[in-house]
């Protein structure tokens, strides 16, 4: 039997994709994003259909730095206050230079399509017929091998390396960004149930992991997201906020008496940390979608580092202040909201981080929705309840791992040194550089060099110096680092531990000594 044909739209839509009319109007526009009158469109112009560079700006901003902010302050106690502030700068920068090389082959991609004609409209992809086999079970293996390649080709960023490299780069860009989202969406429901703690400590972390699991499993009924602007919004003053509580509630707090500050200490406690500071500024992962969203996605060159120096003002003030208020006391505290006191500030930044967490939990996971929908085949079907009961298996494994693994703050360094040290820097370098190999490719490039660095010499040996070093000290010891200080959590609270880092009740008093009669 012969699959019909399938029509995928990008996750979010593009204006600039749309054919120009003769008249100078993007053909299919009004269809597309036009209501049925003109008060809701101007409302949901607002809240929904950005694509300007203000957009691009909010979504890199908010998107790079949640839940991580609170682990900082524990890193900066693993590394010490001078290469805490210099790692920050430094790999902010290094993820800043691989967010402009993936806007960069974003670009070239585009450019070469558009020079064959192809449209980026919708990514309408034609199913070849084949004969069916006679084991039903190869047939099945082989259509959801099928399903999953039409994904895959949806997918911007995948389409990029397929294009230009070809489909075993696609292969390795995939496996590693969906593991990427899939422990990404696990550190955001472990960071829901660790901060909901510090307001109702009457139930135990792992009691609200699994209460924060089946409110996160709420969103297998969201059918897609079409933009980030409303929720960038949002996201970037919830993450402002919490940063300049923790900042004052410091320095309001003040040094405590005593407190010593002798980090680095050891090897393994500095490289998890540094590792963590890799996975704060690897958030570009989506980097490909914002472009997509974008009216005129060849403006983004620069975007994300901008982004990045806004950053700076939330992840440096506020992990100093930590730091200099706590030192380290911070080792044994991952999360910076359990050595603050109880105020209605504080509690106002956890329920800000909490609607964060949830939200990014859901944009992690409806990438992840897509791929198990195309490999079993309901992503087309309309009805929106099958495609919640089709989603809910995506969900089981998260909940399943939060709930084994509640090590918030060692889990992100691994999960920084063994996978973003791979999807958002190794792979773009290599992948520009086998892009831009041979001379013909250098002469016909849509992009040339930057300003700052125009020659490809430089940009090779500065994209060799990124994959050395980001192989050697971030995956390399910061792999064997992570893992170490992970089992070491493993050995001391235990697989399932109920409690992870939570103070331990105080004994019960003795019972006084009846008194002597007289």
């Amino acid at each position: 039997m012969e699959p019909p044909n399938q029509a995928e739209e990008a996750i979010v839509p593009s204006r600039d994709e749309t054919e120009q009319d003769s008249g100078g109007k993007v053909a299919g526009e009004e269809e597309r994003i036009r209501p049925d009158s003109h008060a809701l469109f101007s409302m949901k112009s607002i809240l929904w259909h950005g694509g300007s560079v203000y957009d691009a700006w909010f979504s890199c901003a908010s998107n790079q730095v949640a839940q991580v902010l609170l682990t900082l302050p524990y890193s900066f106690s693993q590394m010490g206050m001078a290469s805490g502030i210099i790692l920050q700068i430094f790999y902010g920068l290094m993820g800043s230079w691989t967010a402009y090389l993936i806007s960069v082959l974003y670009v070239e991609y585009r450019t070469r399509k558009e020079k064959e004609n192809v449209s980026f409209k919708n990514h309408v992809i034609q199913a070849s017929s084949s004969s069916r086999s006679s084991s039903p079970l190869f047939f099945f293996f082989s259509r959801a091998l099928h399903n999953l390649f039409i994904f895959t080709s949806m997918q911007q960023w995948f389409e990029v390396l397929d294009g230009l490299l070809g489909p075993y780069w696609k292969a390795i860009g995939l496996a590693f960004n969906c593991t990427f989202l899939l422990f990404g969406s696990v550190i955001q429901l472990i960071g829901c149930a660790s901060n909901i703690y510090y307001i109702n400590n009457r139930l135990d972390k792992r009691t609200w992991t699994y209460i924060f699991g089946a409110c996160c499993a709420t969103t297998v009924f969201i059918p897609s997201f079409h933009n980030y602007r409303i929720w960038s919004f949002l996201g970037l003053g919830m993450t402002t906020y919490t940063a300049w509580y923790l900042t004052i509630a410091a320095f309001v707090h003040g040094q405590e008496a005593g407190v010593p500050h002798s980090g680095p200490a050891k090897l393994v406690l500095y490289f998890t940390g540094a590792t963590n500071i890799l996975y704060t500024f690897g958030g570009h992962a989506v980097t490909v979608e914002i472009m997509h969203a974008m009216w005129k996605p060849q403006k983004f060159k620069y975007i994300y580092l901008l982004a990045t120096l806004y950053v700076f003002t939330l992840t440096l003030p506020s992990a100093s202040a930590m730091y200099w208020a706590f030192g380290d006391r911070l080792l044994d505290h991952a999360n910076a909201f359990s050595l603050l006191p109880k105020t209605r500030w504080r509690d106002t930044a956890v329920v800000l981080m909490l609607i964060h967490q949830f939200i990014t939990f859901g944009f992690a996971c409806t990438p992840l929705y897509f791929v198990w929908e195309k490999v079993i085949g309901v992503h087309d079907t309309r009805s929106i309840a099958l495609r919640a009961v089709a989603r809910l298996p995506v969900v089981v494994p998260i909940w399943f791992l939060a709930i084994i693994f509640p090590f918030f703050g060692p889990i992100n360094s691994a999960v920084g040194a063994l996978l973003v040290s791979f999807t958002v820097y190794v792979i773009p370098c290599l992948a520009h550089i086998f892009t831009y190999r041979h001379a013909s490719a250098r002469n016909n490039a849509a992009e040339k060099p930057p300003f700052f660095l125009p020659s490809w010499t430089a940009m090779y040996a500065l994209n060799t110096f990124v994959v050395v070093w980001v192989l050697v000290v971030g995956f390399g010891f910061g792999g064997w680092a992570s893992i170490t200080n992970f089992i070491r959590q493993i050995d001391t609270f235990g697989l399932f531990a109920k409690c992870y880092q939570c103070a331990k009740p105080p004994p019960p008093a003795a019972a006084a000594p009846p008194h002597a009669h007289r």
